[in-house]
C-alpha cells in the first residue's frame, strides 16, 4: 500500500479496506461536497497509518478483533480511545477496562479458535496477529488524524448531511430535541431519562439518539424526537387545533388609492403570505378526508408539531408504573433536576443560507433575509411568516409591537411641531426677557435657597434655565397633553380592530375558551391533589381549596406590598440626597467655577447638578431593585400556583408592572407634584420629616417642568439604551464564546441540533420582558408627555431599532421557542387602558401645578396694566417680598456665603417665588388674593381638561368598533360553511354505509313480513 493510502473498517464481518486519498466521500459523497480541505491530509513522506471508523460510544468496532471493554484501547496505539466495545476484533475479550489484556488473552483467543467450526483456524489466527502487531505498531501519527476519524465516522453513519431536520433515515423529521450530559454518578438522572424516553415511546414518539461520541464537544447526548402521523392527529383533535378545509372564496381586499406609493415599503407576495388563505375547521381525527390533506408529512406546519411535542413532554412521567410518587412528570421538572441539559425545536436551517435539502422549508433564512436585517428597517414585517415559524404568540407581539411603532409616528410628527414652536418662538417669550435684563432681573435679589451654606443671588443667574424651560412650557404643551389623550384612544381602539383581523386570519376567533379548558398548566394538575365534579364536562377535575388559595394570595400580596414599600423607602433616600447635596453644590458654585467649562460651562446651576446626579443615582437603583424582584415576583407567581398559563402570565404581568409602575415613575411624580410644592416661606421653612435639617427643595424660577424633562430624559434614554445593549449584545457574546470551537469545523459535520444547542435559550418569559419594556416606555410618553414633547420621538427612534433588534435576536441568537398560541396581548390591553386614562389625569395636573401655563394666563387676564394682555411685569408680580431681618439664625447665610456684591445695609429685602403680602402689610405673609384665583384657575383648567379629553376619547371609542365589519361577515361565512359542509359531509357518509347495508340485507335477505321498509333500513344500519 502507498504512503498516500489509508486503511479503514466498515462492517464486522469485512477485513480492513484499503482507501486512497482522493476516495474521501465518493460515490453519493454522503450529502457532503467533493471537498478534503475539511480534513487533515497525510504527508506523503509517512509511513501509512491505519485509520480506524469507532462506532458508538466509542467503540473499536472495525478491527474486527472482538475485544469488548467500556474504557481505552490504548493497546492500539497512543490517542486511541474507547468508550465501548471492540468487539470486531475477533478474539472474543471481554472486560470492563483497557485493551491492554489483548496480549495475555491470545492463548483463550487460540483456544477458542480451535474449538471451533472452522477449519481454516489457524491461518486465521495468524492473520490476527499478523493485525495485532500492525496496531501495536501505531505511532503518535493517530493524535494528528484524530480530528479526520472523528469526521470520517460521521461520513460514514450517516447518509445525509448532518445538518439536516430529519432522522438518520432522511424521512422523519425532527420535532424536538433533548440533551444530556450522562455523569458518572447520575445513576438518578440515568433512570429517570430510562423511564421518561420509554414512556414517551409509549405515547407514540418514535426517538433516536446521537451518541456523545458524534457530539462536538464528545459529552453531550441528543434525542432526536418525531412524531407519527396517528400522535398528530390524536393530539390536534385533543387540542382543537384549526385546520383548511375549503379555500376562501371571498374576494380579496380592494386595491387602496395610490398603491404604487408604498412598493418600496412592500415585501414578495410569497414572503407576506406564505400559505394560501383556507376556511378552517378544528380537526377531527374521525373526518380526516374531510380536510385538505394532501401530505400527512406537511400538513401539520413544524410550529403546531413542536407545539404538540412539548404538550406531550410537559405532561409524560417520568415514575414507574407502580411507582407512589405520580408528582414526578414533566419535562420542566426533569430541566430544573439537571436530568436533561435542554430541550427545544429546531431551526429548518442556517439563518445566512437555505438550507439545501429541498425538503426543509428555510423559512428561519427567509426570516433572517426579510425581516431581521437592520436595513429593512423602512419595510413591513411578515407577520404570517412569523406566526408559521414561531407561533402565533410571538407573531401577536410583533404585530402589536409594529402597530404602536407606527401610531407614534403621528404623535412624534405633532410633538415636534410643538417644541419647534417653543423654539420659534423665543422673541414672544417677554417673561424670559426680563429674568435676563439686567435692568430687572438683574435688580432682582433672591432669597437663599437653602440654609446657611447658600447666599443671596440675583434672578438673571437662572436666564438660561429660562429659556430652556421655555422650549416646553408654552402653549403647545397644552395643545400637545389634550393631543395625546385622544392619540392613546385611536391607537387603542385601532389596535382592537386590528387585533380582531389578525384573530380570524390566524384562527384565534374562539381560542381563548379553549385555552381555559385545555391549557391547564401541568404544575397545576401535579401540585392540586384534591378533585371535584366539573358542572358542564360531569368530569373529575383538578381543584385548588379556597382555603390554602387565599392564604397564599394573601403572602403575595403582602410581599408585593413590601417590595412597593422598598421602592418608596430608596425615592425618600434619592430624595435626601438631594437636599443633602444642593448646598454643597450650592457652596461649590456660588463663585460660578463652571463657567470655565466650555460651551456648556454657563449652564450648570446647582439645581441642574443635583437633578442629573440624583437622576442617574435613580436609575442605577432602579436597574438593581429590577434584577432583585424580578426572581421574587415569578417565586410567588409560581406558589399561587395558577390554573392555565394565560392565568399564570396575568398574575405575573400584574406583580411585575405594579412593581415597575412605583419603581420607574416615582421619581418623576416627586419632581411633577411635590417638589416646590411644600416649601413654606422665608422664616417659615417646612423641613423634611418635620425634625431634620434638610429644607424641602424649591423650583427654580423658571419653574420645575425643566428638571421634570431632564429626570425623564435621563431614565427613559437610559432604560432604553441599556434595554439595547442587555437584549442585543449579551446573547451575542454569550453565542459567540459557546460556539468558539465548533466555528472551525466543516458545515456539514456541524450537526442542525449541535447548532441551535449552541444558542441562548428563550425562556417562557421572554415575551413577559418585551412587553414589559415596551408598556414602561409607553407609560413615559403618556404620563408625562405634557412636560417633553419630544419623548414619542425618542420611542419612535428606539422602537424602529427595536423591532430588528428583537427580529435579529430571534432568528440568529436564540433556539426556536416552543411554538405557543394566544388570541391577544393579555393583561397588558387592560394596562394600556389604565395608563391611558391615567395619562389624561397627570398631564392635566402637571399643565396647571408644575409648569406656569395658569398663573401666566391669570395674569394676563386679570393682572396684567393696561388693557393690552401683556405679560410685561409678571415676574415682578410672581415674587413675593421678605424682610432679611426676619431669618433666624438656622436660616442666615454664613458669613462669607453671600457674593460680593451684596450689603446688608443697602439691601433690606429678598424676593421669593409665591403669592403673599409684603411686609408691614396687615396680613403680611399670608396668601394674596390671586394665589386663590390661580388655585382656583388651576383646578377649573384640569375639571374642564378631563371632562373634555374623556368625553372625546369615549366618542372615538363608541366611534369606531372593535372588529370591523369585514371581519363579522368572513366569521360568519367560516361557521355557515362549517355547518353545511359537515352537514353535506355526514350525509354523504350515511348515504355510502347505507348502500354497503343495503347490499349486506340483500345479499342475506332476511324476511321481515311486519316491518315496513323504512324500519329494514333501519334494522340494517
Amino acid at each position: 500500500m502507498s504512503g498516500r493510502s489509508r486503511l479503514t473498517g466498515k462492517t464486522r464481518d469485512e477485513t480492513l479496506i484499503e482507501m486512497s486519498r482522493n476516495s474521501l466521500c465518493d460515490e453519493d459523497n454522503n450529502g457532503f461536497p467533493h471537498d478534503t480541505e475539511d480534513y487533515p491530509q497525510p504527508d506523503p513522506s509517512e509511513s501509512p497509518t491505519l485509520y480506524i471508523n469507532p462506532p458508538d460510544h466509542g467503540s473499536c468496532d472495525s478491527l474486527g478483533l472482538g475485544v469488548q471493554g467500556h474504557g481505552s484501547c490504548e493497546s492500539l496505539g497512543p490517542g486511541v480511545q474507547g468508550h465501548g466495545s471492540c468487539d470486531s476484533l475477533g478474539l472474543g475479550v471481554q472486560g470492563h477496562g483497557s485493551c491492554d489484556s489483548l496480549r495475555s488473552s491470545l492463548p483463550s483467543i487460540h483456544s477458542q479458535h480451535s474449538g471451533s467450526d472452522h477449519s481454516d483456524s489457524s491461518p486465521e489466527r495468524v492473520q490476527i496477529l499478523k493485525r495485532m502487531s500492525t496496531v501495536t505498531g501505531l505511532t503518535g501519527m493517530w493524535r494528528k488524524r484524530a480530528l479526520f476519524l472523528k469526521h470520517r465516522s460521521r461520513v460514514d453513519k450517516h447518509q445525509q448531511s448532518k445538518d439536516s431536520v430529519f432522522f438518520r433515515d432522511g424521512k422523519r423529521r425532527i420535532d424536538f430535541i433533548l440533551s444530556y450530559v450522562d455523569d458518572r454518578d447520575g445513576e438518578r438522572k440515568q433512570e429517570r431519562r430510562k423511564e421518561y424516553e420509554a414512556n414517551l415511546q409509549k405515547a407514540g414518539l418514535e426517538l433516536e439518539t446521537e451518541d456523545q461520541s458524534e457530539s462536538d464537544d464528545g459529552k453531550t447526548y441528543y434525542v432526536k424526537i418525531h412524531t407519527p402521523w396517528d400522535v398528530l392527529a390524536t393530539y390536534a383533535d385533543v387540542l382543537k387545533i384549526k385546520v383548511p378545509f375549503k379555500a376562501n372564496d371571498i374576494p380579496a381586499h380592494k386595491d387602496i388609492p395610490m398603491n404604487w406609493l408604498f412598493t418600496p415599503f412592500r415585501l414578495p407576495n410569497h414572503i407576506m403570505n406564505p400559505e394560501p388563505d383556507y376556511f378552517t375547521s378544528p380537526f377531527n381525527k374521525e373526518k380526516i378526508d374531510f380536510f385538505l390533506i394532501d401530505d400527512k408529512e406537511t400538513f401539520f406546519p413544524p410550529s403546531v408539531r413542536n407545539r404538540i411535542v412539548y404538550y406531550i413532554l410537559a405532561r409524560c412521567a417520568y415514575h414507574k408504573e407502580d411507582s407512589d410518587d405520580k408528582n414526578k412528570k414533566g419535562i420542566k421538572r426533569l430541566l430544573n433536576n439537571g436530568t436533561y441539559g435542554a430541550a427545544f425545536p429546531l431551526h429548518d436551517s442556517r439563518y445566512w443560507k437555505a438550507s439545501r435539502d429541498p425538503n426543509s422549508e428555510s423559512e428561519r433564512f427567509s426570516l433572517y433575509k426579510h425581516w431581521a436585517r437592520f436595513f429593512s428597517f423602512f419595510k413591513e414585517q411578515p407577520l404570517n411568516l412569523i406566526r408559521k415559524y414561531y407561533g402565533e404568540k410571538i407573531g401577536i407581539y410583533f404585530a402589536w409591537l409594529g402597530f404602536y411603532t407606527e401610531m407614534l409616528f403621528f404623535a412624534a410628527v405633532v410633538g415636534l411641531i410643538c417644541f419647534l414652536y417653543g423654539l420659534f418662538t423665543f422673541d414672544d417669550n417677554i417673561w424670559s426677557k426680563e429674568i435676563c435684563s439686567e435692568e430687572i432681573g438683574g435688580n432682582i435679589i433672591m432669597c437663599p435657597l437653602c440654609d446657611k451654606t447658600c447666599g443671596y443671588w440675583k434672578l438673571n443667574s437662572t436666564c438660561n434655565s429660562s429659556w430652556q424651560s421655555h422650549m416646553f412650557d408654552n402653549v403647545g404643551t397644552v395643545f400637545f397633553a389634550i393631543f395625546m389623550g385622544i392619540w392613546v384612544t385611536l391607537f387603542l381602539e385601532f389596535w382592537k380592530r386590528r387585533q380582531a383581523r389578525l384573530e380570524y386570519e390566524w384562527d384565534l376567533v374562539d381560542f381563548e375558551e379553549e385555552q381555559q379548558q385545555l391549557q391547564l398548566r401541568p404544575e397545576y394538575e401535579i401540585k392540586c391533589t384534591s378533585r371535584r365534579l366539573n358542572p358542564v364536562t360531569q368530569e373529575m377535575e383538578p381543584y385548588f381549596p379556597v382555603k390554602s388559595q387565599c392564604a397564599r394570595t394573601f403572602l403575595s400580596g403582602a410581599t408585593v406590598i413590601f417590595w412597593i414599600s422598598l421602592i418608596i423607602a430608596c425615592i425618600i433616600g434619592v430624595i435626601a440626597y438631594r437636599l443633602a447635596v444642593y448646598a454643597a453644590f450650592a457652596s461649590i458654585m456660588k463663585d460660578s467655577p463652571t463657567n470655565n467649562i466650555q460651551m456648556v460651562g454657563s449652564l450648570i446651576t446647582p439645581q441642574l447638578a443635583t437633578s442629573v446626579t440624583a437622576s442617574c443615582i435613580n436609575f442605577v437603583i432602579i436597574m438593581i431593585l429590577n434584577v432583585m424582584y424580578e426572581r421574587v415576583a415569578i417565586w410567588i407567581t409560581d406558589m399561587e400556583i395558577p390554573k392555565t398559563h394565560l392565568e399564570y402570565e396575568n398574575k405575573l404581568t400584574v406583580k411585575m408592572f405594579l412593581f415597575q409602575f412605583v419603581n420607574y415613575y416615582s421619581s418623576c411624580f416627586y419632581v411633577a407634584f411635590f417638589k416646590g410644592k411644600f416649601v413654606g416661606r422665608p422664616g417659615d421653612y417646612i423641613y423634611m420629616f418635620g425634625w431634620s435639617k434638610l429644607r424641602n427643595e424649591e423650583c427654580d424660577p423658571g419653574g420645575c417642568l425643566i428638571e421634570l424633562t431632564t429626570q425623564l430624559v435621563i431614565v427613559m434614554a437610559g432604560k432604553q439604551v441599556w434595554g439595547n445593549i442587555q437584549e442585543a449584545l449579551v446573547p451575542w457574546l454569550l453565542n459567540w464564546w459557546g460556539s468558539r470551537k465548533a466555528r472551525s469545523h466543516p458545515e456539514s459535520l456541524y450537526s442542525r441540533w449541535e447548532q441551535d444547542h449552541d444558542l441562548q435559550n428563550f425562556s417562557h418569559l421572554g415575551l413577559f420582558y418585551e412587553y414589559l419594556e415596551m408598556v414602561i416606555q409607553f407609560g413615559f410618553i403618556t404620563l408625562f408627555v405634557a412636560s417633553f414633547p419630544l419623548a414619542p420621538l425618542l420611542a419612535l427612534l428606539n422602537n424602529i431599532i427595536e423591532v430588528r433588534v428583537d427580529a435579529w435576536k430571534f432568528t440568529t441568537q436564540f433556539r426556536r421557542p416552543v411554538a405557543a398560541k394566544a388570541h391577544s396581548i393579555g393583561a397588558w390591553q387592560e394596562i394600556l387602558n389604565g395608563v391611558a386614562v391615567f395619562s389624561v389625569v397627570t398631564n392635566a395636573f402637571i399643565v396647571a401645578f408644575t409648569s406656569d401655563m395658569i398663573p401666566r394666563l391669570v395674569y394676563m387676564y386679570a393682572y396684567s396694566p393696561g388693557n393690552d394682555l401683556s405679560m410685561k411685569g409678571y415676574i415682578n408680580n410672581s415674587l413675593s417680598v421678605f424682610n432679611i431681618s426676619g431669618f433666624s439664625d438656622d436660616n442666615r447665610p454664613d458669613d462669607g456665603e453671600s457674593p460680593e456684591w451684596f450689603n446688608s445695609s443697602v439691601i433690606t429685602t429678598c424676593r421669593y417665588r409665591d403669592y403673599r403680602y409684603p411686609p408691614g402689610h396687615e396680613k403680611q405673609y399670608t396668601h394674596t388674593m390671586q394665589f386663590w384665583h390661580i388655585l382656583a384657575a388651576k383646578l377649573a383648567f384640569i375639571i374642564i381638561m378631563e371632562h373634555v379629553v374623556f368625553m372625546v376619547k369615549f366618542f372615538v371609542a363608541w366611534m369606531i368598533p372593535d372588529v370591523p365589519a369585514e371581519v363579522k361577515a368572513r366569521v360568519k361565512r367560516e361557521r355557515y360553511l362549517i355547518q353545511e359542509y359537515l352537514h353535506n359531509y355526514e350525509v354523504e357518509n350515511l348515504k355510502i354505509q347505507l348502500s354497503h347495508r343495503n347490499d349486506d340485507c340483500s345479499s342475506n335477505p332476511v324476511d321481515y313480513p311486519d316491518i315496513s321498509r323504512r324500519e329494514v333500513l333501519s334494522e340494517c344500519l
